[in-house]
């Protein structure tokens, strides 16, 4: 594995706050679970780093119109958006092995720069 591979990236997903994931099984035939909760609990169990799953109160994709949350209901095309951090080759992994998924998805690999904790 090159050292580039190794390095560390963000993989940042971007897509509708409503997607849901693409029946694999039986039961998500009857239960379709969030895109967002799926790749969550997925990113978890693969073994990578740290996932974040960040809040939109405003916001549109690409092609769309601005949407807004509200306390009682949130738009179901209010963007989502969810950052993996990891190396390089495993975010790239989980990425292929999920890629069934991102037929809606717009999603960012972003180099890294771990800042070294302050000397005291």
């Amino acid at each position: 594995m090159s050292p580039i591979m190794n390095k560390l990236v963000a993989l940042r997903l971007y897509f509708h706050h409503a997607e849901k994931v693409q029946h694999k099984s039986f039961w998500h035939h009857f239960t379709r679970p969030s895109l967002a909760s799926h790749l969550m609990k997925s990113a978890h169990s693969n073994g990578i780093e740290q996932v974040l799953v960040h809040r939109v109160h405003r916001g549109y994709l690409a092609g769309g119109k601005p949407q807004l949350h509200h306390v009682e209901h949130t738009h179901p095309h209010l963007p989502h958006c969810i950052e993996l951090i990891d190396i390089e080759s495993r975010l790239r992994t989980f990425w292929d092995d999920h890629a069934h998924q991102f037929k809606n998805v717009r999603a960012l690999f972003l180099p890294c720069e771990p800042v070294a904790e302050p000397i005291n």
